[in-house]
């Protein structure tokens, strides 16, 4: 579980520096430059996301259940992870309107994938990595929220082409991660 936590302190770290620390953060940017800055954050995201990935196989090896998940936690998993694609695709989809309405996707998406997870699984493990995902994006979610109505930041109406792509390539990537990749990435397959 060591592993696990420190993987998830170091990327979720990582991610919320301009969260907690702006200003050190931009500072530290500009004393390095974007691009060293950059690079140092992606390799300690991934360094952490390797804990991560590592750490929750350790815990998954040797499991402590807290609880038995509910069976319709998993229909609504499927469903809310299916949903949680869709908005993550709707993050790199310029003008579209799902990313007008939400803001910002991507957390949005992180955040509705660690609740549905959080459903569906009922170990420690799942409890620590899940949760921490969805504690760490409820909490990005209201920050750029906040900095968003700082800065006055709107965004256009966007074309319904957009939000049509959005939505089929993440329904797409959402059916081929759940029927082929999950279960020999992950070691579950979510339909049996």
């Amino acid at each position: 579980m060591a592993m696990l936590i420190l993987g998830l302190i170091l990327f979720l770290g990582t991610h919320s520096v301009r969260i907690v620390a702006g200003g050190w953060r931009d500072a530290r940017m500009a004393a390095m430059g974007a691009g060293a800055w950059k690079g140092l954050y992606s390799l300690v995201s991934l360094v952490g996301l390797v804990l991560i990935v590592w750490g929750f196989g350790l815990a998954r090896a040797a499991p402590v259940d807290l609880w038995q998940a509910p069976a319709w936690g998993r229909h609504a998993a499927s469903l809310f992870t299916l949903l949680s694609f869709v908005l993550i695709v709707a993050a790199y989809v310029p003008r579209s309107r799902i990313r007008a309405l939400v803001g910002h996707p991507m957390v949005a998406g992180v955040k509705l994938w660690a609740f549905a997870h959080l459903l569906s699984n009922g170990r420690l493990a799942d409890v620590v990595l899940f949760g921490a995902f969805l504690a760490w994006s409820v909490v990005a979610y209201a920050a750029l929220r906040r900095r968003d109505r700082a800065a006055g930041t709107t965004r256009g109406a966007g074309a319904l082409g957009n939000d049509l792509t959005s939505v089929v390539v993440g329904v797409l990537a959402w059916f081929v991660f759940a029927l082929y990749l999950h279960g020999p990435l992950i070691g579950v397959r979510p339909f049996g």
